[in-house]
C-alpha cells in the first residue's frame, strides 16, 4: 500500500519549563499566608506536612507534655521537598490535607499550576528546605517575614482562638514562649539562607525572580541560581 505524505504534517512537543519556588518563611503569625495569596501565585502550604499526633518522633516543650509544634522535628521535610521538586518539573502534585485542631491528614488535594511562572511555597519551616532547593536547582528566592513581636503575637492568637486550632491555654502558652523567642527563630531561618524583611521588601524582592522567570521561559534558559545568603545570623531588627 502506497503512503501518501502528503496528508502528514509535523507535530512536535514542546517540553514544559521547570517551575521555580519561592520559600516564605517566618514566625507564625508574621503574615506569610497573606502574603503568599496576595502574589497571585500557585501556593503550597507547607503546614499540611506537619506529622500527626500519634507518631512517636513528635518533638516535646522542654519540661512540659506539650507536643513542641514549632520545633523543625514535627514537620515532615523530606515529603516537602518532594512536592516542591515535583511541582518544579511537572507543574503538579498531590498534598496532604491537613486538619490543625485534631493535628492528623484527613486526604490529599491535586495542586496545579497551570502556566504560573513560579509558586510559593510558605510555613513556618520553609528555611528549614532551602539549602537543598538551591541544591537541588528548584529555588527563585528564599524571603522569612519579620515584624513586632508584639504584632505577630496579637495576629497568631485571634487567628489561632478564630480557628480554634487547640485549646486557649496551650494557645497562651505557646503564644508567650513564642514571643520571647521571634528574634531568636528570625535569625536562625536567616542563617538557614533566607532573606529577612517586611512585606513591601518581600512583594519587591518576588516580582523580580517573577521577571527572572518569566525571561527564562521566554528565552528557554535555565533560571540563575538563588542568592545564596550569608552562613551567619544576620541581626533582627529591634522593635520600638
Amino acid at each position: 500500500m502506497r503512503v501518501h505524505a502528503s496528508n502528514w504534517c509535523l507535530v512536535t512537543h514542546t517540553p514544559r519549563r521547570p517551575t521555580p519556588v519561592l520559600l516564605l518563611s517566618g514566625p507564625s503569625g508574621s503574615g506569610k499566608s497573606s502574603l503568599a495569596e496576595r502574589t497571585g501565585l500557585p501556593v503550597l502550604r507547607l503546614d499540611d506536612f506537619y506529622k500527626e499526633c500519634d507518631d512517636p518522633t513528635l518533638p516535646l516543650v522542654a519540661g512540659s507534655t506539650d507536643v513542641d509544634w514549632d520545633a523543625p522535628g514535627s514537620w515532615d521535610a523530606a515529603a516537602a521537598v518532594a512536592a516542591i521538586v515535583e511541582l518544579h518539573d511537572t507543574g503538579r502534585t498531590d498534598v496532604p490535607v491537613y486538619d490543625i485542631p485534631t493535628s492528623s491528614r484527613t486526604g490529599t488535594a491535586e495542586l496545579d499550576l497551570g502556566s504560573a511562572p513560579a509558586f510559593v511555597a510558605e510555613g513556618v519551616f520553609a528555611a528549614e528546605v532551602v539549602a537543598r532547593c538551591r541544591e537541588l536547582g528548584v529555588l527563585a528566592d528564599a524571603l522569612c517575614l519579620r515584624g513586632r513581636p508584639s504584632t505577630t503575637f496579637r495576629r497568631r492568637l485571634l487567628r489561632d482562638l478564630r480557628e480554634g486550632r487547640k485549646s486557649v491555654a496551650f494557645l497562651l502558652r505557646r503564644g508567650w514562649r513564642l514571643m520571647r523567642a521571634e528574634r531568636g527563630i528570625v535569625a536562625r531561618q536567616v542563617s538557614l539562607g533566607a532573606h529577612a524583611c517586611a512585606k513591601r521588601e518581600a512583594l519587591s524582592r518576588i516580582d523580580a525572580a517573577l521577571a527572572t522567570a518569566t525571561s527564562a521561559r521566554a528565552h528557554h534558559a535555565p533560571l540563575a541560581p538563588a542568592p545564596e545568603m550569608p552562613a551567619t545570623p544576620a541581626p533582627a531588627r529591634q522593635a520600638p
